[in-house]
């Protein structure tokens, strides 16, 4: 008499999450190159408008602000940006172990208003750290508590 095995209950598989990830020089050129490679991912995901304007700025602050914590720490920093659950998370790498510093800038001070303009604009943010440096990530919320989250529908390039 033989048995045959039950077939496992399968699930869906959930919808890829669209997410990039970069290494870019440790210089003042990175901000730029970040955001340029933030806008053409957030095209590609169908991101557009206010939320990518938004994006791109809070982007260009973590970006400037990895390169001035690293100063010879490391020759490269890491950007990555991801959908997940209704929020877009920005996220910058750097080597340097300092923890960012929410400065209150004079009003004739050209630098210190970076992560006032972070936490203002962000639904969230914060500091990972581990061994070789931190990540400094940002959050933005995409939905309400009117409308159901879900991931952008992926445009072919």
């Amino acid at each position: 008499m033989s048995t045959r095995a039950r077939p496992a209950a399968t699930r869906p598989a959930a919808a890829p999450q669209p997410a990039a990830a970069y290494h870019l020089p440790g210089d003042r050129q990175s901000a730029a190159q970040a955001r340029k490679a933030l806008r053409q991912d957030l095209q590609i995901w169908g991101v557009e408008g206010e939320l990518a304007d938004s994006a791109e700025l809070l982007l260009s602050e973590l970006v400037t602000n990895a390169v001035q914590a690293q100063a010879s720490a490391s020759p490269e920093i890491g950007v990555r940006f991801a959908w997940s659950d209704g929020r877009l998370r920005l996220e910058v790498r750097d080597a340097s172990d300092e923890p960012p510093v929410m400065n209150d800038a004079k009003e004739d001070e050209e630098c210190g208003r970076g992560l006032v303009l972070v936490d203002a604009l962000a639904s969230g943010w914060g500091v990972d750290r581990d061994d070789t440096g931190k990540t400094v990530w940002a959050e933005l919320a995409v939905c309400d508590a009117s409308a159901p989250c879900r991931a952008p529908a992926l445009r072919s390039p």
